[in-house]
């Protein structure tokens, strides 16, 4: 929960400081392009961390074949994404690409905080 919780905030954070960035410097095709990578970008990580947390009760197998599978799902939906992207130019191709990229990266670096700094007790 502290991954998801965190990966979340990060997003929000990337999303706002891109918008102000982005959209002061393109206006609208800068927020839309925006908004449409870090909703790609953010979305791609942040949906692993909720597959494991919807199959926390289940077997080893099951949550790894359901992550997998949502990886697979994912990886498609992305590539469906940029070929319906691909020729339009309502979105500036640039913001869209950075924030992709960092809301990608700041997504990770702050689940994997979530979950180092969760304080959890292990017995054998």
């Amino acid at each position: 929960m502290r991954a998801l919780k965190y990966g979340t905030i990060g997003l929000v954070v990337v999303t706002v400081i891109s918008l102000a960035a982005w959209g002061g410097a393109q206006g609208l095709p800068g927020i839309w392009g925006v908004l449409i990578g870090a909703a790609v970008g953010g979305g791609y990580v942040l949906l692993t961390a909720v597959s494991i947390l919807v199959t926390a009760n289940t077997s080893t197998g099951a949550t790894g074949a359901i992550v997998l599978g949502g990886w697979l799902v994912k990886l498609v939906l992305v590539m469906m994404i940029f070929i319906a992207l691909d020729g339009l130019t309502f979105y500036h191709q640039t913001a869209f690409v950075v924030t992709l990229l960092v809301a990608l990266i700041v997504v990770m670096a702050a689940e994997l905080w979530g979950l180092i700094t969760t304080n959890v007790t292990y017995t054998s």
